[in-house]
């Protein structure tokens, strides 16, 4: 006996047979750009040379930049007529941007992918984070910070930056499985939970991505982690700004770790224990060589900054693989610029904190969204 008209459609509805699959939902990347006129167009083409078959738009904030990163923004929108949009960022401040390109964002978007001025999507990054959204059930998903250097000083940093040694095993830098992560680089999240979370936190200028994940996971969401998802990021071009970005960031850690102690681990201790140590035995060594004291305590004090060199001389030999002679020069000197420079923003930022509250002030550190 054959099934009756309506009843063959009952049961193709229920299995899912004979109907059309759900349209892919709206997406909108956000960017931040502040002087970044090298990187911005291949940025933001990068965005539209997406293989997303859904619809998909762009929002840039710009900072106050001192080159042409708003005028070519600018120009860009244009050529992008009805899928890019510019707002302004007056801070310049990372997280302020984001919420102001979240504000600017449709009504009809589910999806929210955050990018930078200075990072570079691979074509099917949309899609796969799309996929994996909506296979995992998680609020944000996100993959690996690919650095890639086109000097020899660029592509040592980027070793540094990809390898334990540098930025500890995170795997988010070094990669690893896929599954439930405490952050992920960047972000593709879904538009609810920016909602609920009320976006990014203005204050934490640094780190804010790893606060806002906090946040999420407080709500009982997921944060999930896929390798697959390869973004990369450029490098810092000298010393002085490598120092400066690793010491900002030491900076913003101990603002993180203020806010929720319980995060604190062996591996964001490690570079400020390193720098207070180190710290240390040059101090005691420069004392007892201008008083001629004791060559025991000397020993014992060269006997730090001798161990660390060995580390940092050991763990680059055994990762350098690959790299031109000249970026291997760099290597040693990199790292150890990061590990200090990271480690004294650390402390200088404790320091600051316990002078403050030494004198009956007390700095307030918000917590909550800063949309």
């Amino acid at each position: 006996m054959s099934a009756a008209p309506d009843d063959a459609a009952d049961a193709a509805d229920a299995s899912g047979v004979g109907s059309s699959p759900a349209p892919p939902p709206t997406v909108t990347v956000i960017m931040t750009a502040l002087e970044e006129e090298k990187h911005l167009t291949a940025a933001v083409e990068s965005v539209f040379t997406q293989d997303y078959d859904g619809p998909l738009d762009l929002v840039v904030a710009v900072g106050p930049s001192r080159d042409s990163t708003r005028a070519l923004a600018d120009r860009l929108a244009r050529e992008h007529a009805d899928r890019m949009q510019v707002v302004d960022n007056p801070t310049g401040r990372t997280p302020a941007g984001l919420n102001r390109a979240i504000a600017a964002i449709g009504p009809g978007t589910t999806v929210v992918v955050r990018t930078d001025g200075h990072a570079t999507l691979p074509p099917s990054y949309v899609r796969t984070a799309v996929d994996v959204l909506q296979r995992t059930g998680a609020a944000n998903v996100g993959g690996m910070m690919v650095p890639e250097g086109s000097t020899t000083f660029e592509r040592a940093v980027a070793r540094a930056m990809s390898e334990p040694i540098g930025l500890g095993s995170v795997p988010f830098h070094v990669g690893g499985e896929a599954g439930p992560a405490d952050t992920v680089y960047l972000g593709v999240f879904t538009r609810s939970v920016l909602d609920k979370t009320g976006g990014f936190d203005e204050h934490f200028a640094r780190a804010q991505d790893w606060e806002l994940n906090h946040r999420i996971r407080d709500l009982g969401e997921t944060v999930w982690f896929d390798p697959r998802l390869q973004v990369t990021y450029r490098p810092r071009p000298n010393l002085r700004r490598l120092a400066t970005q690793f010491h900002g960031s030491g900076r913003w850690r101990w603002q993180i770790i203020r806010a929720y102690p319980a995060t604190a681990s062996a591996r964001y201790l490690a570079a400020p224990g390193t720098t207070f140590v180190l710290g240390a035995a040059a101090a005691t060594l420069i004392g007892n060589a201008a008083t001629r004291r004791n060559r025991v305590v000397g020993a014992i004090a060269g006997a730090a900054p001798a161990g660390y060199l060995a580390v940092v001389l050991g763990g680059a030999a055994r990762s350098r693989r690959g790299l031109s002679r000249g970026a291997s020069a760099w290597y040693p000197a990199v790292l150890v610029t990061m590990h200090l420079s990271w480690g004294s923003g650390f402390l200088a930022e404790m320091f600051s904190d316990a002078v403050t509250a030494a004198r009956g002030r007390r700095r307030r550190v918000p917590v909550g969204g800063g949309r």
